[in-house]
């Protein structure tokens, strides 16, 4: 299988967030973006209700990043760059310690 370039999987994962992560997400009143591809690591950014949602791990490690390495296996790691503790209107808010 040859390799793919940083092109490649930025289109196939912004296609993916496209067509179905920010769709689903949005129910919720997030969305996520892609900022950067880099040496196949792939550098995402939550917003919205997602941006400070105490759900928002599991959401990224149990939803997105499945998706992504089932259709984009060439990525070998994803990074939430989202500043969490900024969220001004969290979808579920984590619990206070």
């Amino acid at each position: 299988m040859p390799e793919i370039g940083e092109t490649e999987i930025r289109s196939k994962v912004q296609n993916l967030l496209d067509t179905a992560i920010n769709p689903a997400v949005a129910m919720h009143g997030g969305f996520v973006q892609l900022l950067d591809v880099k040496d196949n690591s792939v550098y995402l950014q939550m917003g919205g209700g997602c941006q400070g949602c105490g759900a928002a791990d599991i959401t990224l490690k149990q939803g997105i990043e499945r998706m992504i390495r089932e259709e984009v296996p060439e990525v070998t790691e994803i990074l939430d760059v989202t500043d969490h503790a900024a969220g001004a209107n969290p979808y579920y808010s984590p619990s206070k310690g």
